[in-house]
């Protein structure tokens, strides 16, 4: 009986080493869970953008937004410990729960004092207002 030795049926021993290593990373990195962790839906309006964000499992108080030199930061931090406990009292069970996320968006000419976000149902939406064309900064480089 014959065994066949080619992995994901490629013979990679006919194969160069950037062939091989680069085959090898594609079906190795495709079995890896998705690292965004943030799924995101960004509508332009007239006069704004609405940020939609999904973060199921976190609560308000776990998500901090900012805004720096042109860019929305959304970062999400959810540590959580489950216990369970017998009628006496002990620890029968004890499991932890960790995730952090992290996304950045480039949004240029945002009126940055009037952003305004809410959080409901796992649900972030940020409403992110335009700055007026007339309202721009211009400035006079010579």
């Amino acid at each position: 009986m014959a065994y066949d030795l080619k992995p994901f049926g490629r013979d990679y021993f006919d194969m160069l080493p950037s062939e091989l290593f680069r085959d090898f990373g594609r079906h190795f990195f495709s079995n890896l869970p998705d690292e965004q962790g943030i799924k995101t839906d960004i509508s332009e309006k007239d006069d704004r953008y609405e940020l939609k964000a999904e973060l199921p499992g976190f609560s308000k108080d776990q998500i901090d937004i900012s805004y720096e030199n042109g860019t929305l930061i959304i970062f999400g931090e959810n540590n959580q410990v489950n216990e369970e406990k017998d009628d006496e009292g002990k620890v029968i069970q004890k499991e932890r729960s960790y995730s952090n996320v992290k996304r950045m968006y480039p949004l240029n000419n945002i009126d940055e004092d009037n952003i305004e976000a809410k959080f409901e149902n796992g649900i972030l939406s940020v409403y992110l207002p335009k700055i007026e064309k007339n309202q721009r900064k211009v400035i006079d480089i010579k």
